[in-house]
C-alpha cells in the first residue's frame, strides 16, 4: 500500500511541476524607452533572468533609451552586487546570450544616426514584426 501511495504521489507532484512549466510564458517582449539609468537597468536584469530560464527575449529600444545600441554611447553607471555596471554592459551580455534586440526604425533618423551608428547585434525593428511578437499571448511584455 505504502508503494502504491508513493508511486501516485511521486505521479501527482511530477505532473503538477510539468503543468505549471506549461503555464509559463514562452519569452517576454521588453520595450525601453526611459532615459533613467535604473529603469532600464531594471529591463536589462529581467531579460537577463529571462534567458537563464531559455525563454526568448525580444527587445526594443527607443526614445532616449536608443542611446544604448548606440556604438560610441556612454551610458550611466549604476550599483549592483557591490560593482558599478551600466545598462550597456547588460545589453552587451544579453546580445551573446541570444536576445533579440533592435531599435524603433523612428529612433536613427531623429537621432541624426544611421545603422551603422548601432553596436553589433542590434538592427532596426519592423513595426509589422513587432506588432507580432507583441500580439503573441505566448509572450509576456514588459514596457519602462
Amino acid at each position: 500500500m505504502k508503494k502504491v501511495l508513493l508511486s501516485l504521489t511521486a505521479t501527482l507532484v511530477l505532473g503538477a511541476s510539468a503543468s505549471a512549466s506549461d503555464n509559463l510564458a514562452k519569452g517576454l517582449n521588453v520595450m525601453i524607452t526611459s532615459a533613467d539609468t535604473q529603469t532600464q537597468m531594471m529591463g536589462m536584469v529581467l531579460s537577463t533572468m529571462t534567458l537563464k530560464e531559455k525563454k526568448e527575449v525580444n527587445m526594443v529600444l527607443c526614445s532616449d533609451a536608443g542611446n544604448l545600441a548606440l556604438k560610441d554611447f556612454e551610458a550611466g553607471k549604476i550599483k549592483m552586487q557591490g560593482e558599478e555596471k551600466t545598462p550597456k554592459m547588460l545589453l552587451q551580455g544579453l546580445i551573446k546570450e541570444g536576445a533579440n534586440v533592435e531599435v524603433c526604425p523612428l529612433f536613427l533618423p531623429n537621432a541624426g544616426k544611421t545603422e551603422a551608428d548601432l553596436m553589433e547585434g542590434v538592427s532596426v525593428a519592423k513595426p509589422p514584426m513587432v506588432a507580432k511578437k507583441l500580439l503573441d499571448k505566448d509572450l509576456q511584455t514588459l514596457s519602462y
